[in-house]
């Protein structure tokens, strides 16, 4: 064969590998362990932990390049994901609590802030980024597949499923794993629906809407970034949906509206033409009137503008239309309030009406034998999963993301990057406990070690911190030593043995939570923080705490738990106090109520001694401290050094003595002994 035909056959085999049927041909089919459909950040962060495991996966995206959805969306291109890129720390996990775009990966460099260093970035910045990622990690993604069916099939006594792209190709699979995110706009179909302009569809220059009137329906961040985007340019903006506007700031959720895109706040509540207007979308009618004719009052004479001679809409009520003469008396203050006097506040014309609703999943490309039941909650936008996030009724089916976040709507981040990148891996664990019979990791502790390895974790651990109230770690309990595990989903505890292929023992187990108090407050006004750690259970912002239960909660159990309670009720809970610094590594404040607590709960001494302690007890006790026969003796105990003293004396745990004295010089040992019913804890590094 000579060279020119090799040459052109290989350039026909990447013809063909880069058209929509390549190797595979039409109606061909493939075989894959895992199917994870979409690559937008979840499906990609799943990718990467099924490569690391070397597991037979494939991805499947309809677009030419990772997260199309951030390529049109925001359409006004800022993202309000925050990228602090300078924390005054250099670790790495810690980090992560402040950085909300980078996906897990063991590439410390593979980060978000190679791509942009703006705090609030723009959105082509993101595809970029997952580019990026899927070609340094390697990942394998087929672009092009625009998967329309997927149907359930048993394969070998197991159900499994099977995918049909546009070109007839189908790809079988033992596991699904679903991350399509949510791209269907949301729509609420009433009276004059069709005149409404979607967020998805409107123009994003600013000038297409000088001196129009406009309102908006909605009130979450698409709807006020639309609004953002044109107040400078609209004469009048009213934004319109059954509920007030929630604040993040208030709210603790990051879904609501941030405060990079609330200026229209400003404009309302300083008497400038803009408002906010509740009322039910349903009975809502749009009609439209031509500006010249009709019965239309004119006030007085308006300028000439670019919207002279077009139609007006006019905000109803489908009742007030009803021309059948039934009764119009359901016009009240509920469903539409104040249309019944003459100073109704809509009563104005508008020349554009947008919808900002929100998108929802798509559950138009799952037939009857594979589609996932809609959830209870999010008005069924999305789709109803488990506790360890399988589809209810649709076994070997996980979904990922933030088509996941029914499981944590409005309570937590599991619907964003920063949080879901998290669950994603807490699947992945799940999965590989099924399917390969690999148990969830875990750390075995000595006991005595727990309180540390605890402060370690609330201060820098970014999988609590950013998921709280839905990720834990659990400290399965052994008597002298104990397992931690570590970010568990928390509502699938009464199925851990299951989950995790970790054993239970009739010692007990600890679960360390973040989470916000309970109490209302005002936010910013006075009294909103408590820094008296013997009230730490009054704490209002994020704060760590620990339940202690002797036997494994069950499913009734997690039904009956309290009202915002994240797991049932313990034998024993501990709050540590609320930090403005949210650092929890004082002795005072935080050390030893955490110490106390443990010791309550595992019947054991565990106070920290340095190491000339531990040899005087050794040499006068039979039975020496815990902490001395898990730490000193065995040659692993804390040494004592200068910095170590000082910490203690200034903590008040030790006597202060005149002069710069040494441990080595120091021959005072029974001094700091008479004190030795408060723990002597160091200042952890948690930098290094």
């Amino acid at each position: 064969m000579g060279l020119m035909s090799v040459i052109l056959l290989c350039v026909l085999s990447l013809v063909l590998a880069g058209s929509g049927t390549g190797l595979h041909g039409r109606n061909a089919s493939v075989s894959h362990e895992y199917c994870v459909l979409g690559a937008g950040p979840a499906g990609l962060q799943m990718g990467y932990f099924l490569s690391r495991s070397q597991r037979d996966y494939i991805i499947l995206e309809r677009n030419a390049g990772p997260g199309s959805f951030f390529q049109i969306y925001p359409r006004h291109r800022k993202l309000i994901s925050i990228n602090k890129i300078y924390t005054g720390r250099r670790n790495k996990e810690f980090n992560l609590r402040h950085d909300w775009n980078s996906l897990l990966s063991d590439r410390p460099n593979l980060l978000f802030k190679r791509i942009s260093q703006e705090l609030y970035p723009n959105a082509d910045d993101f595809p970029r980024y997952l580019s990026t990622f899927v070609k340094e990690l390697g990942l394998k993604v087929k672009y092009g597949a625009d998967i329309g069916r997927i149907k359930a099939s048993d394969f070998n006594g197991n159900q499994g499923y099977i995918l049909t792209d546009q070109n007839g190709v189908s790809y079988q699979c033992s596991v699904l794993l679903v991350s399509t995110g949510l791209w269907v706009p949301q729509q609420v179909d009433f009276l004059g629906s069709d005149l409404v302009e979607g967020y998805e569809s409107i123009p994003t220059d600013p000038e297409e809407f000088k001196d129009q009137a406009v309102l908006i329906l909605g009130k979450g961040n698409s709807a006020f970034e639309t609004a953002q985007s044109i107040l400078g340019r609209a004469s009048r903006i009213h934004l319109y949906s059954p509920s007030p506007v929630r604040l993040a700031w208030q709210t603790h959720y990051v879904g609501d509206l941030r405060a990079v895109n609330n200026e229209l706040l400003d404009t309302y509540q300083l008497k400038s033409l803009d408002g906010l207007v509740e009322g039910r979308l349903e009975d809502i009618a749009i009609v439209r009137r031509e500006k010249d004719g009709g019965k239309r009052r004119t006030a007085k004479k308006r300028s000439r503008t670019s919207t002279e001679g077009k139609e007006q809409l006019y905000l109803t009520l489908t009742e007030l239309l009803d021309q059948n003469g039934n009764n119009i008396s359901k016009v009240t203050g509920q469903n539409l309030p104040g249309f019944h006097t003459d100073n109704f506040s809509l009563r104005q014309p508008y020349d554009r009406v947008v919808r900002c609703l929100g998108f929802r999943f798509n559950f138009s490309i799952f037939d009857g034998s594979a589609r996932p039941p809609q959830s209870s909650g999010a008005r069924g936008r999305l789709p109803g999963i488990t506790a360890w996030y399988e589809g209810r009724g649709m076994p070997n089916m996980f979904v990922l993301g933030t088509a996941a976040h029914s499981r944590d709507y409005r309570m937590s981040a599991g619907g964003f990057v920063h949080g879901f990148r998290y669950t994603v891996r807490a699947v992945h664990k799940i999965l590989e406990q099924r399917y390969h019979n690999i148990a969830w990791p875990a750390t075995k502790l000595p006991i005595s070690q727990l309180q540390s390895w605890i402060l370690r974790r609330v201060n820098e651990a970014s999988g609590l911190y950013q998921m709280f109230g839905v990720l834990g770690d659990i400290i399965l309990l052994r008597g002298s030593y104990c397992e931690y595990l570590e970010e568990f989903p928390l509502q699938a505890v009464p199925q851990l043995s299951a989950l995790s292929g970790q054993p239970l023992t009739d010692h007990g187990l600890l679960v360390l939570v973040m989470q916000y108090g309970l109490n209302r407050t005002d936010t910013l006004g006075p009294g909103r923080a408590e820094s008296e750690w013997t009230k730490a259970w009054r704490s209002n912002f994020l704060h760590p705490v620990l339940y202690y239960y002797n036997t494994l909660p069950t499913d009734k159990d997690m039904r009956q738990r309290p009202v915002g309670w994240p797991l049932p009720r313990p034998e024993s809970v501990h709050h540590m106090v609320e930090d403005f610094l949210t650092e929890w590594d004082q002795p005072i404040s935080h050390s030893q109520p955490l110490r106390r607590f443990l010791e309550h709960c595992l019947q054991t001494d565990l106070r920290a001694f340095y190491a000339e302690s531990c040899f005087l007890l050794s040499l006068t006790s039979r039975t020496p401290p815990l902490f001395c026969r898990q730490g000193y003796l065995r040659k692993q105990g804390i040494v004592g050094n200068s910095h170590l003293w000082q910490h203690a004396r200034e903590a008040g745990l030790m006597a202060d003595h005149h002069g710069h004295i040494t441990p080595g010089h120091d021959t005072s040992v029974s001094e700091y002994l008479k004190h030795a019913d408060a723990a002597v804890v160091s200042t952890m590094n948690f930098d290094l």
